[in-house]
């Protein structure tokens, strides 16, 4: 090739690379207007992953294209706590967390996690779906973040081991446990005399797995998409707190879609709130039975002599001057007198 049409070449790819892509290859008319990321820390084959995928499915076919969501579960954009940091930052647009975890930022998240409060999913809904649920998003959505929708279900938590049963408060002491990196869960376990480890989630299988600890609590559909069932012995049916997850959004980013794409975005994560909130109460059902057949044994406790010991510290009080008088009146509105 000669000196001339070398020169040529190189005349015509610096005038391509000064063109903006977009003059070379037009944006199709059905490509997404706004591509954004959903995090989540679960197991893929989680309900939270199932019907948000369901979710951002319907929400593309609502808005004609215009808004694409990609799920990223099991922290693959990190731990929890990081991406706590990416939704308040906007590296991520949209993150699935436990209120337990949101608590460390937002602390009014974590007043329906104190122990032993609800003893049934009526009084969890009547308070989630009213006047406590209402109070609690108002304080997060006074940060950079929001609740999208309206609260998805964690499940009550319970206790496992793998060595010593869990049968009474008594035997929680000196016990090692991991717990999230969350304050409600830490100071309930040692007012009842455990130690706890706050251990971020995707480390938790190695660390009963090595014996760093003896025991965690969560939810039976975790224990159970989690494997921590191959670790584990026991399960105490404590359900000592009930959580839940919010889907939180960063509020720059979610104000950058129209108010048609805003309205399809909380109308479809709703939907999926209540489909997901469906699939954990049969979870809650099948997995006692499930669980027992890959080896682990049930425990059932007495969760009312629990509450008793806990009412004998000073947890309630103590959590009582942190929230305040008025957060605290509308809890003992939906959980009854503590302490």
């Amino acid at each position: 090739m000669s000196n001339a049409s070398l020169l040529s070449r190189r005349t015509l790819v610096k005038a391509a690379a000064a063109v903006p892509l977009v003059a070379i290859l037009r944006r199709p008319a059905h490509a997404a207007e706004f591509t954004y990321k959903l995090a989540t820390g679960q197991d893929p084959t989680h309900p939270v992953n199932k019907r948000a995928q369901e979710a951002i499915d319907r929400i593309k076919e609502a808005s004609s294209g215009k808004l694409e969501i990609n799920l990223f579960p099991a922290n693959q954009l990190g731990s929890d706590t990081d991406l706590l940091t990416q939704v308040r930052n906007g590296g991520v647009e949209f993150f699935n967390l436990s209120s337990l975890i949101l608590a460390t930022f937002v602390p009014a998240a974590g007043i329906v996690n104190l122990g032993f409060l609800f003893t049934s999913y009526d009084a969890v809904w009547k308070a989630m779906d009213g006047e406590l649920g209402s109070y609690i998003r108002a304080q997060v959505a006074k940060t950079p973040i929001f609740t999208v929708s309206k609260a998805w279900d964690n499940g009550f938590r319970h206790i496992t081991s793998s060595g010593r049963e869990i049968r009474t408060a008594e035997d929680l002491k000196g016990f090692k446990l991991r717990v999230p990196a969350a304050p409600n869960l830490t100071s309930l376990f040692q007012a009842l005399g455990a130690g706890p480890a706050p251990i971020n989630f995707n480390e938790v299988y190695s660390a009963l797995q090595t014996k760093v600890v003896d025991g965690q609590e969560n939810p039976l559909p975790i224990i159970a998409t989690a494997r921590l069932y191959e670790v584990q012995k026991t399960c105490s049916l404590t359900g000592h707190v009930w959580d839940n997850y919010w889907i939180l959004g960063n509020k720059r980013a979610f104000d950058k879609l129209p108010k048609d794409l805003q309205e399809i975005v909380t109308r479809e994560f709703d939907r999926s709130a209540m489909d997901e909130r469906a699939d954990i109460a049969r979870l809650s059902d099948s997995l006692r039975a499930d669980l027992t057949g890959k080896g682990m044994q049930f425990i059932d406790v007495d969760r009312a002599a629990f509450r008793a010991s806990l009412a004998k510290t000073s947890f309630y009080a103590d959590w009582k001057a942190k929230f305040g008088d008025d957060a605290w009146a509308q809890l003992e509105k939906a959980a009854g007198k503590l302490g």
